[in-house]
């Protein structure tokens, strides 16, 4: 891996610098202490990269977890409580790469996916909204709501200032500057609001309260920065719960982020998702036993190491080391960073999340894309994220039955005949599950008595018990009410069995 450190050196770097502020800003939005995110970050460079497989995914603490964590830790009963949570996740997650269950993400919904993506971002946006005003009370809409009667104008002033300018790093003319390619535009904006908050220091000043907050220790006294787990609440259902519900939504995450990941890899170079699971279970598991949030790959910073023109993981390798050593030697400079900053920051990872075109996206996708989509913002907003994945789950099976209902086959048309029988003919699909039962039933009462009914089966690969019953319901009421049936026979040789028996008893 040394000898491409000329290409991962300086994209180490940039993914360093691109990840300390969200290491923070993450640990803001999760109701976490500061130093529970930089554990993160570190741990998904200097433990997770080099055992996982991908060589341009970078992994720490995500904002798709932010929620979750953020009631994990209102609801247990202590800091350490959830600490435990985590490692159970982490453990969970150990058990799915052994069961080689990579391709677990593959078996959700695109739409309940995006629907909670963009469901985490409003939550997010929202709960920055008081910091972002210099409020450091409660978060959400209710401390929106106190906030716009204790704003502070310097707190206000860096989020405003921060906000400019990750947008002017986002429009297409500062693209085309080299130098956005190593100088990330949140890290611009940290600096930016350290500047302020330096040149306003006194009275109108932000207090300790609205600045990040990492303790500065000596040497000798770096062991206590660990927190512990506490196992003795190993017996709490509510534990276990999080710890479940953590593992299966940083997997998904996870191994959205690796597919999107191994698309924008210009050497298409594929990740083996077992490994990747296997990986990413043993870096929640120190993590949980030593502080940190629960970590997954991160599309924005695994995206950032390869626009920097990476060659293997050892610059994510050595993006953890750099966030290490910044930690340990200077957290006076950490400590300087207002919350207003990070705000700002989150307030574009949840735009991103949730931003207008993904709505448009969802709805010209049809209906049956966009309803379960709504739905599952709506659920998890209003209620959490496990019972709204749940809900949105629901709908979308919902959906795919009603759509199985109204499509039972590739298609059907009537032809008039002589007099007022006529022909119906229908086309089976290539597999008719019991999904197509209620359907086709349907489809065929609705012959009428002399008519004559084509049943092309010619393309139809697998037939269901439940179809073959309703086909022989059907053959019974034909002989009665005169209808002629012919079968057309795939060349598979059980469905052709079932089927020419069909006609061998019509005939």
């Amino acid at each position: 891996m040394f000898k491409h450190l000329k290409q991962d050196l300086p994209a180490s770097l940039v993914v360093f610098l691109v990840a300390l502020p969200l290491c923070l800003g993450i640990a803001l939005a999760s109701g976490a202490p500061p130093l529970a995110g930089l554990i993160a970050g570190i741990l998904g460079g200097l433990v997770v990269a080099p055992i996982s497989g991908s060589a341009v995914g970078v992994s720490g603490p995500a904002a798709g977890l932010a929620v979750i964590v953020l009631n994990g830790i209102n609801t247990l009963p202590s800091y350490e409580v959830f600490l435990l949570a985590v490692v159970i996740g982490g453990l969970v997650q150990l058990a799915l790469g052994a069961l080689k269950a990579g391709v677990i993400g593959l078996y959700f919904p695109s739409s309940v996916i995006q629907g909670m993506l963009s469901a985490i971002g409003i939550i997010i946006f929202l709960k920055q909204i008081p910091h972002a005003l210099g409020y450091a009370g409660v978060e959400g809409v209710d401390g929106m709501l106190e906030g716009l009667n204790h704003i502070t104008p310097t707190a206000l002033t860096i989020a405003v200032a921060g906000l400019g300018i990750l947008i002017l790093w986002e429009s297409p003319f500062m693209k085309k500057q080299g130098f956005t390619k190593v100088l990330p535009g949140s890290l611009v904006a940290v600096l930016a609001g350290v500047g302020i908050h330096l040149a306003t220091r006194g009275d109108g000043g932000l207090t300790t309260a609205q600045l990040v907050n990492l303790p500065i220790l000596q040497p000798e006294e770096w062991g206590s920065l660990i927190t512990l787990p506490d196992f003795s609440a190993i017996g709490n259902g509510a534990v276990w719960t999080l710890g479940v519900t953590i593992a299966i939504v940083a997997s998904l995450e996870t191994l959205l982020c690796v597919e999107a990941t191994d698309k924008l890899d210009p050497h298409k170079r594929i990740t083996p998702t077992n490994r990747e699971l296997i990986a990413q279970g043993v870096g929640n598991t120190v993590s949980g036993l030593i502080g940190g949030l629960p970590i997954t790959q991160v599309i924005v910073r695994s995206s950032a190491n390869i626009q920097s023109g990476n060659a293997t993981k050892m610059s994510a390798i050595l993006h953890g080391a750099w966030l290490l050593i910044l930690f340990l030697l200077v957290p006076q400079v950490l400590n300087l960073i207002p919350l207003a900053s990070l705000a700002a920051i989150l307030f574009i990872v949840g735009y991103k999340l949730a931003k207008p075109a993904t709505f448009k996206k969802m709805y010209a996708k049809g209906l049956r894309q966009f309803v379960p989509y709504i739905v599952t913002i709506a659920a998890i907003v209003f209620t959490d994220l496990l019972v709204g994945i749940g809900i949105g789950l629901v709908v979308a099976i919902v959906s795919i039955l009603l759509d199985h209902y109204q499509h039972p086959f590739v298609g059907y048309r009537y032809e008039e005949g002589e007099g007022k029988n006529g022909t119906w003919h229908f086309n089976l699909s290539e597999d008719m599950t019991f999904l197509h039962k209620a359907g086709l039933r349907q489809a065929l009462s609705r012959v009428r008595p002399g008519g004559h009914v084509v049943l092309d089966a010619s393309e139809t690969l697998r037939m269901d018990a439940d179809v073959r019953d309703v086909i022989e319901d059907f053959q019974s009421r034909a002989s009665e009410d005169d209808i002629s049936l012919e079968i057309k026979s795939p060349d598979d040789a059980e469905v052709t069995w079932v089927l020419r028996n069909f006609n061998k008893q019509v005939t």
